[in-house]
């Protein structure tokens, strides 16, 4: 500890005596001799406290291993000295006030040095003002007047110096004189010279106050005492020292210009611009002031305005920051606090007064340069059939997690009543989060939907509604849309990234990026599909600053980005896949939506709208919606906006209406439609060598590649031609990207399927039926199966045939065998739910008789498809083979989020007999089809729906229930008892398990609708988080027990019952003599009198078999009464007693007596 403290004291007078550009450079110099890692440099340069910097510094010298001389000389060798800065006094001043201007560098020390200091504030401006403001920390400013942002440490030490020096608490105590002046309005009577003079100023000249032109509508001036009228009789009287603290400079004699502009104090030292003539000392203040009207004229001279920065546009006051250099403050936020105040005090002024002009920010030349061009190209109509949007529902969302052992979350699915649709996009979406956005925090607002939901349409819009004027809360909106194709090694800069969009060179870059900076908050980050930037290796650590400090990877930027380290306040804007590994990082996303997809009638609005710019738009697009009808299959995949457009592409190339033309029935039949002439006029084997690249690229996550991955130019130009490839934007070089993520899931198949680097016997994993314990396949090409389905066991002629020919499809053969050979080894019956559907899926695209007989004929009597998410599709395809299967079938389709459309569909098939699904989602069927007088299929669906047992785990679910006995109790007293619901008629079993926090709020709901279920058998209130219901329950619940003649089971274990409880139920139980046959009160509150009550009952309880009171609160008397009372029930076969208030010897007595005590 000799070398440390010997090493320490020097650090101590080294650091005192120099700046903080010394400072750093001897933080550099440990960083290049690799004494302290680059994250240590970082945080050393962010350290606010100087002993805690000296102490770090001095540890790290410690372990060179040298003395404390040898130790530091080589440190700070090669650095200037320290500078001993002669700083006039007041005294050498002249008579204009204005003192010689001090040596560059800051002002070290206190607050109170540069309080007592003769230093010129003017030259502490120049100074901080070309100071890298990119590489500083940030200092927060508020717009709350009570939020405090002063240094805590700064402070303390502040208060340490008031309470050891004598001279400083003499000269705070006039300060605070000087503060009660400024914020109370009631010592304005006058107010003598005397004061002045105990800070270091001669006398106060000045005469008048002139209203700043720049101030705003509400900030007013508060007059000098000289310029109020005053009785010079009557003495000066100063209220007491108020509590807050304010900093003041060094006044002499001149005129004092008085800024009221900041409501709260920003750290460090104030930034002062250039001296107007005739000014030399300025104060600051915050509190109320007279309004401009209540000032009287003056007589004499007016005081000289300050002139504005010239690098801060719109700062009048060399204390007020510009809003460009306020990150995070909104306009109204530099208003000050007397400015609230008199809107509550100033009954007289007009309302006019108070409203603040909406007035367009004066943007830097090339600024505004940038923000035009940016507007201008994103209202630019974009090329092809994504000009032509048909707007697809936005719903909020939230995730949960995949399993309860498991911490990865994915996304929830929601029942289709539960859905709420995010009303007008993303543009209202974005206005309205940012009203409930934490302050100083980076918004980030994440969209989920599949890969072609149109993800990438929606974040468009967004860019076209900033340009066209509707998000004014934003000064930029950036769209990064191109961000998969790093490579290792790939590194750039924070602006390189930020403006990627951008002409190339783009002029006043530095300007720019120190705009967006200072401004964090009016800067909206667009992230399409960031997901292929998976794992990212580098994080950024220390803390959140404007920008990295040198070049980064992309990830670790990306990175940065989403764990609020960079541009922090900024609001981000991401588009993800719902499995990606991206999602695992959202689950604290301000704003959680997903897209829903088309519908039917938006899918066939699209086609519309596709034919209706081309020549001959209407009738061919009412042709192309014919035939998309006609395809009921395809119908259902145009939810997907990308399959949407195939079918348009192909519907296009079909022969003119003369001729015979139809659809083809499978996905694969499409896109080889649409890729056999594309194929036929490609350069040999182009088809085959891009089907490679996707493939390989898929197994990486990527879809964007490379121009130079391509076999040759020509290749590049066909697929470019043909519209398999497009160009992909924002990238840093001449990157492609697939035209669509279903298009390379088909040409990654063709690779599997054509390809003889794949063996046969490894084919079976990539269709992922079977699960595999060891290296499981990663199916992010998760159309791929089908198409490799499809594929291989189609025809070949009218399949591979056209697209890679006769002879480079032969080899496939003994591909096809070996599929198939798998796929009727299969057994559905024991798939899971996913894993059925896709073999359907499949079964379905290889159009084979022989494997479509074999999956029907092993389908389950009872189908579960609860949690596994039903889309469209799927609803068809499952719907097509239970028809086919010509057998009777009982669907569970809770948790799927099933649409009503494929809802009504698979409930109106003759072979399904029954099924369950949400109370919501079926109520609301039931809803629609009577709206439509469809009766037929109403009383269908009623007779059909079934809710046995019914498990109620949230208020949802008791709110649901309570609706469905309410269309009962509609119908039984209107007189249409033909028409009850089998439904509520038939339940037997219910579950109530909401837990202690919800269920005594939602019991009470649940007891009123109970006699509604008259052949209610079973009724558990028991839960493992105990729902608590307590004794106000117990009295409900003992209401409905006469309409209750058929309940068996009652089961009251861990509800907080106490002998109130016991005594209310042991009242109402003979209504229940002639059924009940378990009744549990395990682990509740009961005592002797309770106890007592019970055993009084129990005798009349003539079907009872089974009461069970362990773990109660009785004690040997209770259990006395209830043993007694036993011997006069031959019936009761098991009474469970055992609780630890009984002695265990009076236990074992009891049981001796009557065994059918059970001790357990």
């Amino acid at each position: 500890m000799d070398h440390f403290q010997a090493i320490l004291a020097q650090v101590r007078a080294l650091l005192s005596s120099r700046q903080p550009s010394h400072v750093q450079a001897l933080l550099d110099r440990l960083l290049r001799e690799e004494l302290v890692s680059r994250e240590y440099h970082h945080a050393l340069l962010h350290e606010p406290d100087a002993e805690a910097l000296a102490r770090q510094i001095s540890l790290t010298l410690l372990q060179k291993g040298e003395p404390a001389p040898a130790g530091l000389a080589w440190a700070w060798s090669g650095l200037p000295a320290p500078e001993t800065e002669s700083i006039p006094s007041h005294g050498g001043c002249g008579d204009s006030g204005q003192c010689t201007a001090m040596d560059s560098g800051p002002l070290e020390g206190s607050y109170l040095e540069l309080l007592n200091s003769n230093a010129d504030p003017l030259q502490l401006y120049h100074f901080y003002d070309q100071m890298d403001l990119v590489g500083e920390e940030e200092t927060e400013l508020y717009s709350e007047p009570d939020t405090d942002t002063i240094n805590c440490d700064q402070f303390s030490k502040l208060l340490r110096e008031m309470e050891g020096d004598e001279e400083t608490r003499e000269a705070y105590a006039n300060i605070a004189e000087l503060d009660q002046y400024v914020f109370q309005d009631s010592q304005l009577e006058g107010l003598g010279k005397d004061i002045f003079k105990h800070i270091g100023s001669e006398d106060v000249a000045g005469e008048s106050v002139e209203v700043l032109p720049d101030a705003g509508p509400r900030s007013q001036k508060r007059p000098f005492p000289e310029e109020l009228p005053a009785d010079p009789k009557k003495p000066r009287k100063l209220g007491p020292p108020s509590g807050s603290v304010v900093g003041c400079l060094n006044l002499p004699a001149a005129p004092i210009r008085i800024v009221p502009t900041l409501p709260t104090l920003p750290q460090g030292l104030w930034q002062i611009s250039g001296a107007g003539a005739g000014i030399s000392s300025i104060l600051i203040y915050h509190g109320k002031m007279p309004p401009a009207s209540q000032v009287p004229p003056s007589s004499g001279p007016a005081v000289h305005g300050l002139p504005r920065s010239p690098d801060r546009p719109g700062s009048t006051s060399p204390f007020a920051p510009s809003a460009a250099d306020l990150p995070g403050m909104p306009e109204p936020a530099l208003t000050s606090r007397a400015d609230r105040a008199e809107d509550e005090t100033s009954p007289t002024q007009s309302p006019e007064a108070h409203e603040v002009p909406s007035e367009v920010p004066k943007w830097p030349e090339g600024v505004e340069r940038f923000r035009c061009w940016l507007r201008d190209k994103y209202l630019a109509e974009p090329a092809g059939p994504d000009g032509f949007l048909v707007e697809a529902e936005l719903t909020w969302a939230r995730l949960e997690r995949s399993s309860s052992k498991g911490q990865e979350r994915e996304l929830a699915t929601l029942d289709w009543a539960e859905r709420r649709q995010a009303a007008g996009g993303l543009a209202e979406v974005l206005q309205a989060a940012g009203e409930w956005r934490r302050r100083r925090d980076t918004q980030v607002v994440a969209v989920l939907g599949k890969a072609g939901q149109g993800k990438s349409c929606w974040a468009r819009a967004v860019s076209r509604a900033w340009a066209c004027g509707q998000l004014p809360q934003y000064d930029f909106v950036l769209s990064l849309p191109g961000l998969g194709s790093e490579r290792p090694g790939d590194t750039c800069r924070l602006q390189d990234l930020l403006f990627s969009l951008g002409p190339r060179p783009l002029p006043a870059e530095d300007e720019l990026f120190n705009h967006v900076v200072r401004r964090p908050d009016r800067l909206l980050l667009i992230l399409d599909a960031p997901e292929e930037l998976e794992a990212p290796e580098g994080l950024l650590h220390g803390a959140g600053g404007p920008g990295p400090s040198g070049p980064h990877s992309p990830r670790g930027l990306l990175a940065g980005l989403l764990q609020r380290k960079l541009l922090r306040g900024c609001t981000l804007l991401l588009t993800a896949r719902p499995r990606g590994r991206l999602t695992q990082n959202l689950a604290k996303a301000d704003v959680l939506l997903e897209m829903a997809g088309f519908s039917a009638e938006q899918a066939e609005t699209y086609v519309t709208r596709y034919f209706g710019r081309l020549a001959g738009g209407p009738g061919r697009g009412e042709r192309a919606v014919t035939l998309l009808r006609g395809r009921p299959f395809l119908l259902s995949h145009s939810h997907s906006p990308a399959l949407c457009r195939a079918v348009c592409q192909l519907c296009e190339a079909l022969p003119e209406p003369g001729d015979a033309a139809e659809l083809p029935s499978t996905l694969t039949g499409l896109y080889v439609g649409l890729l056999g002439p594309a194929a036929r006029d490609g350069p040999p084997g182009a088809l085959v060598g891009l089907a490679k690249l996707a493939w390989e690229l898929g197994r990486r996550h990527k879809s964007v590649l490379q121009g130079d991955q391509l076999p040759s130019a020509e290749a590049r130009a066909w697929a470019l031609a043909a519209g398999l490839l497009r160009a992909s934007p924002g990238g840093p070089g001449p990157e492609l990207a697939f035209s669509s993520f279903v298009l390379q899931c088909f040409l990654g198949a063709l690779w599997l399927a054509l390809s003889g680097e794949v063996k046969d016997k490894e084919l079976p994993q990539y269709l992922a039926l079977t699960p595999r314990k060891k290296r499981p396949y990663d199916n992010w090409l998760e159309a791929t199966p089908r198409f490799l389905t499809g594929l291989l066991l189609q025809p070949r002629a009218r399949c591979l045939a056209l697209l890679a020919g006769p002879a480079a499809a032969a080899p496939a053969d003994r591909k096809q065998k070996v599929l198939a050979r798998y796929l009727r080894r299969l057994q559905p019956g024991t798939l899971r739910a996913g894993r059925l559907l896709e073999l359907l899926h499949c079964a379905h695209e290889a159009e084979d008789a022989a494997l479509r007989l074999h999956v029907l004929h092993g389908l389950p009597a009872r189908l579960c498809f609860r949690g596994t998410r039903l889309t469209p599709p799927d609803a068809h395809v499952l719907g097509c083979a239970l028809e086919a299967a010509g057998r009777d079938f009982s669907l569970d389709l809770r948790g799927t989020g099933i649409d009503p459309p494929g809802l009504g569909s698979l409930v109106g098939l003759g072979c399904v007999t029954h099924f369950r699904a949400a109370l919501s989602d079926t109520v609301g069927l039931w809803e629609s089809l009577q709206q439509r007088g469809e009766a037929t299929l109403l009383r269908a669906a009623e007779e059909k729906f079934v809710i046995e047992p019914f498990k109620a785990e949230s208020v949802k679910d008791v709110a649901d229930l309570a609706e469905l006995v309410r269309i009962q109790r509609t119908r039984s007293s209107s007189g249409d008892a033909a028409r009850e619901l089998p439904a509520v008629r038939g339940l037997k079993k219910l579950e109530f398990a909401l837990g202690p926090v919800h269920g005594p709020r939602a019991f009470p709901k649940l007891a009123a609708i109970l006699p509604a279920f008259s052949s209610l058998q079973h009724l558990d209130l028991d839960s493992l988080s105990e729902n608590k219901i307590g004794d106000a329950g117990v009295t409900q619940l003992s209401a409905t027990f006469p309409q209750l003649k058929a309940l068996e089971t009652l089961n009251l274990s861990q509800n907080c019952v106490t002998d109130v409880g016991a005594c209310q139920l042991a009242q109402a139980l003979p209504a229940l003599a002639g059924s009940l046959l378990r009744l549990s009160l395990y682990n509740n509150c009961i005592c002797d009198a309770g106890a007592e009550s019970l055993a009084r009952v129990l005798p009349d309880m003539a079907a009872l078999r089974v009461l069970d009171v362990q773990y109660n609160k009785f004690t040997a008397a209770g259990a006395q009464q209830l043993a007694t009372s036993l011997k006069k029930c031959p019936h009761v076969e098991t009474l469970a007693m055992w609780t630890p208030t009984i002695p265990f010897g009076v236990q074992e007595h009891l049981q001796q007596l009557d065994s059918r005590i059970s001790l357990r």
